[in-house]
C-alpha cells in the first residue's frame, strides 16, 4: 500500500483577489485618465476658444457659438467621467468578465493595426 492512499484529503487553495478589487479599479481608472488626458485638454481648449469653430466645416461650423461650446463641454465631461466609469466597472465585474472584455479589446486592437497596415500604407 502506498502512503498516498492513507493521507487525508487536503483543501485546495486558490489565489483570492477579491480584497483588492477596488485597488485594481483605481489602477485601471488611473491608466484611463492618463490615456484620455490629451483629448480632455483638447476638448476644453476647443470649448473655451471662440475662434476654433472656424476650423470645422459642416454641422459644427454652421452651429451657433453657444451650441459649439456646449458640444465640446459635454464631450469634455464625458471624457472626464470615463476613468471613473472604467474603474467602477473593473471593481464590480467578475474577473472572468474582465478577462473576456480585455481579450476582445486586444483582438480588436490587433485587427485595427493589421487593417491599418494593409490599407493605409
Amino acid at each position: 500500500m502506498s502512503t498516498k492512499s492513507r493521507q487525508a484529503p487536503q483543501a485546495e487553495t486558490t489565489l483570492q483577489m477579491h480584497g483588492s478589487r477596488g485597488m485594481w479599479g483605481a489602477f485601471a481608472g488611473l491608466i484611463t485618465a492618463v490615456l484620455i488626458a490629451y483629448p480632455l485638454s483638447a476638448c476644453v481648449a476647443l470649448a473655451t476658444h471662440p475662434a476654433t469653430q472656424r476650423l470645422f466645416g459642416g454641422r459644427l461650423g454652421a452651429a451657433s457659438q453657444g451650441g459649439f461650446s456646449a458640444f465640446w463641454w459635454v464631450l469634455a465631461l464625458l471624457c472626464l467621467a470615463l476613468p471613473f466609469i472604467v474603474g467602477f466597472g473593473i471593481a464590480m465585474l467578475s474577473p472572468r468578465t474582465v478577462g473576456v472584455i480585455a481579450g476582445v479589446v486586444v483582438v480588436f486592437l490587433i485587427l485595427v493595426m493589421v487593417l491599418g497596415q494593409l490599407f493605409a500604407f
